[in-house]
């Protein structure tokens, strides 16, 4: 059963937060990442690098297929990530990322998915500052695409 079969965990309070410190928030469902997102991405950001846009040349190349942009798989984060919680506030800022690894490619028509981890929550005035570590698993691939530890603040 993936986490949105039964719905983000929703954290409705310091208490909750400070209890799933430590623990696995949930899985996202799985994703599948098909070529014409590489695209839009390419076009968004000005990356065109044929490893990520010209499938007949990156039949040649090292992966065998075109790739997704390791900023492309960051930006599913959000995506992935409200498929597995939510924090009850009345408002919520992205804080910044600690630590991001790409550590695997991502081919074009694979199946993604997030597993996200609370690591850490502590006050920072008058909101609470959540570390969350995730992992972007890529089906059938045991290195996974992405490693991050995002921080976001909760006002609660």
């Amino acid at each position: 059963m993936t986490t949105s079969d039964v719905g983000p965990t929703v954290l409705a309070s310091a208490d909750e937060v400070h209890a799933k410190v430590g623990h696995v928030l949930g899985r996202s469902d799985w994703l599948v990442i098909e070529q014409d997102r590489i695209d839009e991405f390419a076009r968004a950001t000005g990356d065109f690098q044929w490893i990520h846009v010209d499938p007949e040349r990156a039949k040649k190349g090292p992966f065998g297929a075109t790739i997704a942009h390791g900023w492309l798989t960051a930006s599913l984060l959000p995506l992935l990530l409200q498929q597995i919680y939510r924090v009850e506030s009345t408002m919520a800022i992205n804080y910044g990322v600690d630590r991001i690894r790409f550590t695997a490619p991502i081919v074009v028509g694979s199946r993604v998915r997030a597993v996200a981890t609370l690591a850490a929550a502590e006050e920072k005035g008058p909101a609470l500052q959540l570390r969350v570590s995730t992992v972007i698993e890529i089906e059938g691939v045991d290195k996974p695409a992405l490693v991050a530890e995002t921080l976001g603040r909760y006002f609660l």
